[in-house]
């Protein structure tokens, strides 16, 4: 059993590593053939043939492909992720300063979108076919057809600009910026570290709408997923054969049918959580949100291709990082997977 599971481990770190080259060599191929020239980035339009050879030189850029690849190999392998053209500043410190606003947003989004999702698809299995099936069927589905930023434009008229309930653009008002010292980067951590109470209320007025629209997003998902496999679970001859020895409903539900599908539910929470990382760039948009959505939009609209390379990396490792989250679960969830 010790060598099994030793083998084991060194499958899943082979895999990893595997995984994270087959990556590193997509993200090196996307920044060559994406049609924007990284040296005109740099010097611009104007700039003589000497200074574009000069930059080239400089960059590696005349050299053959193999070798520009181990060369960003190497780059990477030390921590060298280069700077950003639009910044000044260096790329893994820009994106450190921007990701703490997206994940803050995101991990809200889906607590709200698996805490209402999953109970939601769960009653729609057990009353299929039923007016409450069709009810949330019905919202579920707007949740996808909807574009999320016209949801989100949507909402800023009708919860900001009409009714006034919530916050409007950015993580916090104007009059706020500032006052709460930046300790981690997470604005409601560091005001409530600060014990500013104002600050911490603002941030959250700020907050609830664009993570209210992120998670109905995710939630309609999830509600569809959950729902499909408790159909399946439902179906199965364990769960007529617990109601036939007389098990009441919710503890065939809940201990039974419950149980057979958390396994297939960390996969898709850890899905939507990763999408909603990578994937909030409209929803920060619309919202002023300075993360990383946004941060790797604006760069990539200026052709600056460190930032965007390694955002494309990040995005890759953090999907990775998540299956392996997913994994460990697993084992916890179901010890059969041990």
């Amino acid at each position: 059993m010790t060598h099994e599971r030793v083998y084991a481990g060194i499958r899943q770190g082979a895999t990893i590593l595997v995984t994270l080259f087959g990556l590193l060599v997509l993200t090196f191929c996307i920044g060559r053939l994406m049609p924007v020239d990284p040296v005109r980035a740099i010097i611009g339009e104007e700039a003589d043939a000497a200074t574009y050879r000069m930059v080239a030189e400089r960059l590696g850029m005349d050299r053959p492909v193999y070798e520009q690849f181990l060369r960003y190999l190497g780059d990477i392998l030390t921590g060298n992720f280069g700077v950003s053209i639009r910044t000044g500043q260096s790329v893994i410190n820009d994106i450190a300063h921007v990701m703490p606003a997206t994940i803050e947003l995101a991990t809200f989004a889906i607590i709200c979108g698996a805490g209402l999702g999953i109970p939601l698809g769960i009653l729609a299995a057990v009353r299929r076919n039923r007016l409450t099936d069709h009810v949330i069927r019905v919202v579920t589905l707007l949740g996808h057809s909807m574009p999320i930023f016209w949801i989100g434009m949507i909402g800023l008229i009708v919860f900001y600009a009409t009714l006034g309930l919530v916050g409007g653009g950015g993580r916090m008002s104007d009059y706020n910026i500032g006052l709460a010292p930046e300790t981690t980067g997470f604005l409601l951590i560091d005001a409530a570290l600060a014990g500013d109470w104002e600050v911490f209320h603002d941030a959250v007025n700020h907050l609830v709408l664009p993570a209210s629209i992120l998670g109905y997003s995710s939630m309609a998902y999830i509600t569809r997923m959950t729902r499909s496999f408790m159909l399946d679970q439902l179906n199965q001859e364990y769960v007529v054969t617990a109601r036939v020895k007389g098990l009441s409903n919710s503890r065939t539900i809940w201990y039974h049918a419950f149980a057979n599908i958390r396994v297939q539910l960390v996969t898709i929470v850890a899905l939507a959580y990763g999408s909603l990382l990578e994937g909030a760039v409209l929803i920060e948009t619309v919202f002023s949100w300075p993360g990383f959505g946004q941060y790797m939009t604006n760069n990539m609209l200026v052709g600056d291709m460190n930032a965007v390379m390694t955002c494309v990396l990040i995005v890759g490792i953090i999907f990775i990082c998540l299956n392996l989250l997913s994994d460990v679960l697993y084992k916890v969830f179901d010890p059969r997977t041990r």
